[in-house]
């Protein structure tokens, strides 16, 4: 988990002075939203309903979660978070030319 917390933290994935994405999440003082979601799992390959037999069972994931989201918070940085297996509206406004798929 420590690798991945720093794989995320420290991506230049902000804009410098000159507009180059060379700022992370540290050198910009941002904050970390952390919500669960176990659609990520969700597997595609085969027909047309998507598995989740590579999911982790709900303990492990929450336990996952709460370890990624303290990992970042032990970093300095701002955490807001989910519940865990709740229902949930979240918006946002994706502000930038680029979407990031992590993998660590």
């Amino acid at each position: 988990m420590e690798k991945a917390v720093r794989k995320v933290i420290n991506l230049r994935i902000f804009p410098d002075e000159e507009g180059k994405m060379n700022r992370s999440l540290l050198d910009v003082n941002g904050e970390m939203l952390v919500v669960s979601q176990f659609t990520l799992c969700g597997d595609c390959k085969k027909g047309t309903r998507p598995s989740f037999d590579n999911s982790a069972p709900p303990d492990i994931a929450n336990s996952l979660y709460e370890e990624f989201a303290k990992g970042v918070n032990n970093s300095g940085i701002k955490v807001g978070t989910g519940v865990f297996g709740a229902m949930m509206d979240v918006s946002l406004i994706n502000d930038g030319p680029v979407t990031f798929h992590i993998s660590c």
